[in-house]
């Protein structure tokens, strides 16, 4: 039996990707090559390692096993990387991280620029999920790191907090819901929202919340990123579910009402979570302890938790 680096990887980004060609491609091989990779691997070990089916490509049980091995072999070759950048100047590593809407919009791209300036041999591939999918990459080993909300249940994971990240309900002053002090969710379902991409972590989010209801949320109209969902709700064109960093931005700017939603939902905490901290990677340990750090110099303030 015989691997390379090589074939460890396009192994495992097949079965991240879900299929040989997207493998292939973000392996950076050409298909045949891809393919006959495989095939020589599951020749040398006299097993299939993949099912092939018109949907994509899942692991056997063989590949089962040799998919956890690759992803542990290529966390230690990063370390290895990693440590060795600290003597010889000119090696790359790159961080996968997951994070929920809110994460990437509100909080990361200060943090994220200033990571990247320290490490300057350092590359992120970020993609934004719902914090359960999120939870899922982490646990079957599809990404070191991940941002979450406490809205999802993480116990198998490590974790440690991020940011504090409450929802607010956002409307014009004049709307028929403005005169209320205390609003629930489901008191705002017959009323039109604004909304953003059907696919962005948040949307997801609160679509389930009113199907849990027994409801469905009425989009009138999409926007993109919270300003927009922000300066369309301060238009006339709906309500709004968004962050409390988000609102504070366009205090004093925007005519806005806000109402704390009350939901534990909705009284969420960013958390940094990983399978195993002390595991990770050297790139991704660098990335942990940069985040961790702004959350700390943070903290030692008090913001004030009150909606715009």
């Amino acid at each position: 039996m015989h691997f390379d680096l090589i074939d460890l990887r396009l192994f495992q980004h097949t079965l991240e990707c879900g299929n040989i060609t997207a493998g292939a491609q973000r392996s950076h091989l050409s298909l045949p090559a891809a393919s006959a990779r495989i095939r020589a691997m599951e020749a040398s070990l006299g097993t299939p390692l993949l099912e092939r089916n018109r949907r994509g490509v899942q692991a056997t049980s063989a590949g089962q096993a040799l998919l956890q091995h690759a992803r542990l072999i290529g966390q230690q070759v990063e370390r290895l990387q990693f440590d060795l950048a600290q003597y010889a100047q000119g090696l790359q590593g790159q961080v996968r991280l997951l994070c929920n809407t809110a994460a990437l919009s509100e909080y990361l791209p200060e943090l994220l620029a200033s990571f990247l300036a320290d490490y300057p041999a350092i590359a992120l591939d970020i993609q934004e999920l719902p914090s359960l999918r999120i939870v899922q990459a982490i646990t079957r080993g599809a990404a070191d790191i991940g941002i979450i909300s406490t809205a999802v249940t993480s116990e198998h994971l490590q974790t440690v907090p991020f940011r504090d990240d409450p929802l607010v309900l956002i409307m014009p002053p004049e709307h028929p819901l403005a005169a209320h002090v205390h609003l629930r969710f489901a008191d705002t379902l017959s009323h039109g929202y604004v909304g953003l991409a059907p696919d962005s972590a948040l949307s997801l989010h609160l679509e389930e919340q009113a199907l849990h209801l027994g409801r469905r949320l009425r989009i009138r109209v999409r926007a993109e990123g919270f300003d927009g969902v922000i300066r369309m709700v301060a238009h006339g064109a709906g309500l709004g579910v968004v962050p409390l960093a988000a609102v504070r931005r366009w205090q004093g700017v925007l005519a806005l009402h806000g109402v704390v939603l009350h939901e534990p939902w909705a009284q969420r905490q960013l958390l940094l979570c990983a399978r195993d901290f002390a595991g990770l990677p050297g790139h991704s340990l660098a990335l942990v302890q940069h985040l961790g750090k702004a959350h700390i110099e943070r903290s030692t303030s008090s913001p004030d938790n009150s909606p715009a």
